[in-house]
């Protein structure tokens, strides 16, 4: 398409911010929110299972990551009971069959700004950490870390807490 949207383009780290009238909090990091740690899933865990762990720890949803560390996606709780009692899943069917495989991925370093942009559209981003990690002949590789889960409602949270006066 000849028309590129900018807000896209942010989002996918393609352009750098323009904006000529940010707000004071457009800039700070993501790793100033100071998430809680996530509750993550692996895919084998049994939509039964993940429905029972999400309400006992108090979760709305929860990121499932391979063994390997690959971000497989995100599953919730209302979409997990909605697609059991639709039929579409069983309660012993693994978490994977009920996992939102397209969300959006933000690093602690990225802006407020990008995550404001990014949230327009996802209702979360997961946050990531690189890492660099080395197998037993030394060679290295980078690794995607999960580090948390971040929604409207913390940076909502956090511009009203932290706001300028």
């Amino acid at each position: 398409s000849k028309f590129v949207n900018d807000k896209w383009m942010i989002k996918n780290g393609f352009l750098n911010d323009v904006q000529e009238h940010k707000p004071w909090w457009w800039n700070i990091k993501v790793q100033k929110l100071n998430l809680s740690a996530p509750l993550i899933l692996l895919p084998e865990v049994s939509c039964q299972k993940a429905i029972e762990i999400l309400q006992e720890k108090g979760y709305d949803q929860a990121p499932v990551v391979a063994e390997s560390g690959l971000i497989l996606g995100m599953v919730t709780l209302s979409n997990t009971l909605s697609s059991v009692l639709a039929g579409n899943a069983e309660f012993s069917d693994p978490v994977t069959k009920v996992t939102y495989d397209q969300f959006s991925k933000i690093g602690l370093e990225d802006s407020l700004g990008k995550l404001s942009c990014i949230l327009e559209n996802d209702h979360f981003a997961i946050v990531v950490h690189e890492q660099m990690q080395f197998n037993a002949n030394g060679s290295s590789f980078m690794k995607q870390m999960v580090f948390g889960v971040v929604t409207a409602m913390d940076l909502l949270t956090f511009v009203s807490r932290n706001k300028k006066k």
